[in-house]
């Protein structure tokens, strides 16, 4: 696949040893920038797929964010659910399960991540936007927000 030193480190690490149908199908034109819709059942390795392919288009010199992922707002994940406090928990799992799959296969490679999603402190998130973050993980109102503050930046390096 062609895939980063690093990153293949770090995927090994993690314990892959073999791409799933899913991986084997999505990672490579993912990494390549095209527009890809991938389709599989749970427990097969969709949110590796897509950390793979972040991580492989990252710049690790480059410290200004170049990777957003968005994950599910807190409404959706209440929709789902029938208690709210459950919801929410849900919700909030995806979002570090998210992050976690990403820093541990990217734990070889010096890149920067920060989740930014609703219920945590508004200017935490600010500080660490500051500080040089590559990667974001979060909920589109966080995000939105952060956008609108001026602390997040939509345009393009590339």
């Amino acid at each position: 696949m062609g895939l980063k030193e690093d990153l293949l480190r770090g995927i090994y690490a993690f314990g892959f040893e073999k791409p799933s149908a899913i991986q084997q199908r999505a990672i490579v034109p993912c990494c390549t920038g095209r527009d890809v819709i991938a389709q599989a059942q749970s427990g097969t390795g969709k949110t590796a797929t897509f950390s793979v392919s972040v991580l492989q288009r990252v710049d690790e010199k480059d410290p200004n964010v170049q990777a957003l992922v968005m994950a599910p707002t807190r409404e959706l994940a209440q929709q789902v659910s029938e208690r709210r406090e459950m919801s929410i928990v849900y919700k909030q799992i995806i979002d570090v399960q998210i992050l976690l799959v990403m820093r541990a296969l990217g734990d070889y490679m010096g890149v920067k991540f920060h989740m930014c999603i609703g219920g945590t402190s508004v200017r935490d998130d600010q500080r660490k936007l500051e500080s040089g973050v590559q990667v974001i993980v979060g909920t589109p109102g966080r995000v939105n927000d952060m956008i609108q503050r001026g602390a997040l930046s939509m345009q393009c390096s590339h």
